[in-house]
C-alpha cells in the first residue's frame, strides 16, 4: 500500500458519484450513493487491514504543493483512522434509511450525502491546517441543505440555528490559525503539535478553538441548536450528525487544544469539567420530560458527549482511551436509536411517544433491536457504552473525584430516561390501533439494524480491536500532556498497593 494514494481515493469515488447524482433520475442515484459508499467502506477496511500498528505515528501519507504557502496534505495516526472508520461505516446506512423516506429531489439529497462523506474523511485525513479549516467549514453546507430542504415543518428555524451556531464558533479559530502559522512559520499539522507555543498566548488560542469545537461537540450551554437540528433532520441526517458530525469537536480537542496548547489545556481543565457535569446532569433530565423521541435521544447525546470531555481532559491514558471509545460507541448506538425512531416515523409518521405501545407484541424484531441500543446507551456490560464509561470515568477519577462523581450520575439518570422510553414504546398496552398493526421490520431495515448491532457487540465484547492502532497515539498524547497535568485531589497511586507502600515506610521508621 506505500506510495498509494488510498486517501485521496476515498475523497474521489464519493464526489465523482455526488456529481453523477446531480445529473440521474431518483432510481439510479439511490443506485449510485449506495455503490460509492460500499467502495469506500471496502477502502475504508482496507485501510484498517494495512495500517501498521506499532509502525510510524502517520501513516499513507500525501503531499503535492498546490499554491504559495498551501498544500495537499493528507495522512492518518490510528485515531484518525478509527474515525474514518467510524464515518465509512455509517454511511451506506445512511443511504439505506432514506430509500423509501425521501421520494423528491431525491439526486440532490443524495449527492448531498455523499459531499457530506467527502468532507468527514477530509477532516480526520487532513495534515495542512488551512485544508483541515476548509473540510472543517464545508461541512456545515450539505447538513444545512439537507436539514433545511428535506427536514420537518420547522426546517428553516432549524438548519439557520444550525449554521449560525457552528459557523460563529468557528472564525475566532480561523484568527488563532493566523496567528499560528506566522508564529510557527508552518502549517503542517504534526509540526505544530510538537511546537511549543508561548504559555501566555496559549490561553487566548485555547479559547479561540474552544469556542469551535464546544459549539460542534456541542458542549452546554452552546448545545440548544443540536436538539432543533436533530427533530427537523431526516432520519438519515440524524444518523450522521449524531454518528459523526459530533465526533468533529472531539477530534478537534485531541488534534489541535490538547497537544498545541497543553499548558492551557491543564489551566482551563477546571472550565471543561465544570460544563461537563453540568452537561451531564442538566440535559439527563431535559431529556426525562421530553415527549418527542428524536428530542430525547438529543439530549442524552449532549450528556454522552460531556462523557467524552472529561475523559479527554482527564490528562492520562485511560480517559484518552475512554474518550476515543465513548465517541466511536456514542456514533454507533445513537445512530442506532435514531435509525429505530426512523424505522417507526416511516410507518406512523409522528415521533410522539405516547402514540406508541406495546410494539413488541407486533413488532418484536424492532423491539430486540431497540432493547438491545437502548442497554448500550446506558452502559449495560458486554456493549460498547460500558467500556467507553468505564474508561472515561476512570481517567477523570485518578484527577478529579467530585468531577467522576457528579459525571457518574449520568449513568443512572440515563438509565432512567432510556429505561423509561423503551417502556412506553415497547411494552405496556396497545392504545392505538394503527401503531398495532405496524409490520415488523422488513430484510432492508433488518440488514443496517443488524450490522450496528453486529459492532456494537464487538466492541462491547472485543474492544482491543479498536483500542491497539489508537494506543500508540494515545500515549504520545499523554507523554505530552504530562508535565502540564494538573494537580489530582483524588489520593490513588497507580501500581503498587497503597499497603504495601505504608508497611514499607512502618519497617524505615524502625
Amino acid at each position: 500500500m506505500e506510495g498509494f494514494p488510498i486517501l485521496s481515493l476515498m475523497l474521489l469515488v464519493p464526489l465523482v458519484g455526488a456529481i453523477a447524482c446531480l445529473f440521474s433520475e431518483a432510481k439510479t442515484a439511490r443506485a449510485i450513493a449506495l455503490a460509492a459508499t460500499l467502495i469506500d467502506l471496502a477502502l475504508g477496511i482496507v485501510l484498517w487491514a494495512n495500517f501498521d500498528i506499532g509502525g510510524a505515528q502517520w501513516q499513507f501519507v500525501e503531499r503535492a504543493p498546490i499554491f504559495a504557502g498551501f498544500e495537499w496534505a493528507l495522512g492518518i495516526d490510528g485515531i484518525a483512522l478509527m474515525l474514518i472508520v467510524l464515518s465509512v461505516f455509517l454511511m451506506p446506512i445512511c443511504i439505506g434509511a432514506s430509500w423509501n423516506s425521501i421520494t423528491r429531489r431525491v439526486g440532490e439529497y443524495m449527492s448531498a450525502f455523499l459531499m457530506m462523506e467527502v468532507l468527514m474523511i477530509g477532516v480526520f485525513a487532513a495534515q495542512d491546517l488551512f485544508l483541515f479549516y476548509i473540510f472543517f467549514e464545508a461541512g456545515l453546507i450539505p447538513m444545512y441543505l439537507i436539514i433545511g430542504i428535506w427536514g420537518g415543518d420547522n426546517r428553516i428555524y432549524a438548519s439557520y440555528k444550525f449554521f449560525l451556531y457552528t459557523l460563529l464558533g468557528s472564525v475566532l479559530m480561523l484568527i488563532a490559525m493566523l496567528w499560528m502559522v506566522n508564529e510557527a512559520g508552518t502549517t503542517d499539522i504534526p509540526t505544530l503539535m510538537a511546537y511549543d507555543f508561548p504559555v501566555q498566548a496559549q490561553i487566548w488560542l485555547f479559547l479561540a478553538f474552544f469556542a469551535s469545537f464546544a459549539v460542534k461537540m456541542p458542549m452546554w450551554p452552546v448545545h440548544t441548536w443540536l436538539p432543533d437540528a436533530h427533530v427537523q433532520a431526516p432520519t438519515a441526517g440524524s444518523i450522521i450528525l449524531a454518528g459523526v458530525l459530533l465526533k468533529m469537536g472531539g477530534y478537534g480537542f485531541i488534534r489541535f487544544s490538547l497537544p498545541m496548547f497543553p499548558d492551557a489545556s491543564a489551566e482551563l481543565a477546571w472550565l471543561v469539567w465544570g460544563l461537563s457535569m453540568a452537561a451531564v446532569v442538566i440535559t439527563s433530565l431535559i431529556a426525562l420530560v421530553q415527549h418527542d423521541m428524536k428530542k430525547l435521544i438529543a439530549y442524552s447525546s449532549v450528556a454522552h458527549m460531556a462523557i467524552v470531555t472529561v475523559g479527554l481532559f482527564a490528562f492520562n491514558t485511560q480517559g484518552l482511551e475512554g474518550a476515543m471509545i465513548m465517541m466511536l460507541s456514542h456514533g454507533l448506538v445513537s445512530g442506532a436509536l435514531f435509525l429505530c425512531v426512523g424505522v417507526i416515523y416511516d410507518r406512523l409518521h409522528t415521533r410522539e411517544i405516547s402514540r406508541y405501545g406495546g410494539l413488541s407484541i407486533n413488532m418484536p424484531r424492532y423491539a430486540t433491536f431497540f432493547m438491545l441500543f437502548t442497554m448500550a446507551s446506558i452502559g449495560l456490560p458486554g456493549t460498547s457504552g460500558f467500556v467507553a464509561e468505564f474508561l472515561s470515568l476512570a481517567g477523570i477519577y485518578q484527577v478529579s473525584s467530585w468531577a467522576a462523581f457528579v459525571c457518574t450520575t449520568g449513568i443512572i439518570l440515563g438509565a432512567a430516561y432510556m429505561l423509561y422510553l423503551y417502556r412506553r414504546v415497547a411494552f405496556g398496552e396497545q392504545k392505538n390501533a394503527d401503531a398495532a398493526a405496524m409490520p415488523d421490520l422488513d430484510k432492508r431495515e433488518w440488514l443496517m439494524l443488524g450490522s450496528l448491532a453486529a459492532a456494537v457487540m464487538w466492541m462491547g465484547i472485543y474492544p482491543e480491536s479498536f483500542l491497539a492502532p489508537m494506543r500508540q497515539d494515545i500515549q504520545a498524547l499523554d507523554a505530552r500532556l504530562a508535565p502540564s497535568a494538573p494537580e489530582s485531589d483524588a489520593h490513588l497511586t497507580i501500581g503498587e498497593p497503597q499497603a504495601a507502600e505504608e508497611d514499607e515506610a512502618h519497617g524505615e521508621a524502625h
